[in-house]
């Protein structure tokens, strides 16, 4: 596996090739969401709140991916699934562009020129986006297993995404957990706060959970 940026999800056609900068490349999280990992993946005391100052140093492609496999284990079979996945969407792709009836053939060469152009691209996208959700779901289960009730981040774009990711997991558990992810501002700083409620908690009346901040 080897983890590197590329960029935004690319909009190929036979005109050329644009990118979507609302799309941006899961690789860009990775550091946010390995930060949260390493603040939350510890023992808890009841009652006691635990601050952790994140760290904004960004990580090589190396250490980010050392630290993705201390937690995530099977990240290697992961990845190399999906990147059969991606090279077979790619070649789906490549055969509907051949296919294309709508096209002359100058066009169509075009196409598939930039479809090919862009395989190894496509390719790093989709391994990136593995390791980043392989990542997320672990966040996700530290929080269910701890029963940890909420957490606080600074409220940039890097953090809120990542949060938001986490939400989406935590709906689809088996068990479900409800989210609420409030923005308010304290001290002048402008923060998020990711509120998680256990369902399944809540029917067993189980001991109250823990907060972390």
């Amino acid at each position: 596996m080897l983890l590197k940026y590329v960029g935004p999800k690319p909009l190929i056609s036979h005109t050329g090739i644009e990118f979507d900068n609302n799309k941006e490349d899961k690789y860009v999280y990775l550091n946010i969401v390995l930060q949260l990992i390493k603040a939350l993946n510890h023992d808890y005391f009841e009652d006691k709140i635990y601050t952790y100052e994140a760290n904004t140093q960004r990580l090589s492609s190396d250490e980010l991916e050392n630290e993705l496999n201390k937690y995530c284990k099977n990240l290697d079979i992961l990845e190399k699934n999906r990147q059969e996945e991606a090279q077979n969407e790619y070649e789906h792709q490549l055969q509907r562009a051949k296919e294309n009836t709508v096209l002359n053939d100058e066009n169509k060469e075009v196409l598939i020129k930039n479809i090919q152009l862009m395989k190894d691209y496509i390719i790093q996208r989709s391994i990136n986006k593995t390791a980043y959700y392989c990542a997320v779901n672990l966040l996700a289960e530290i929080l269910k297993k701890d029963h940890i009730d909420h957490i606080i981040v600074p409220m940039f774009q890097k953090f809120a995404h990542v949060l938001h990711s986490v939400q989406g997991v935590l709906r689809e558990q088996k068990f479900p957990m409800d989210t609420k992810l409030e923005i308010y501002e304290e001290d002048g700083k402008l923060l998020a706060k990711l509120q998680v409620i256990n369902i399944l908690d809540e029917i067993e009346d189980k001991r109250p959970i823990k907060p972390l901040r």
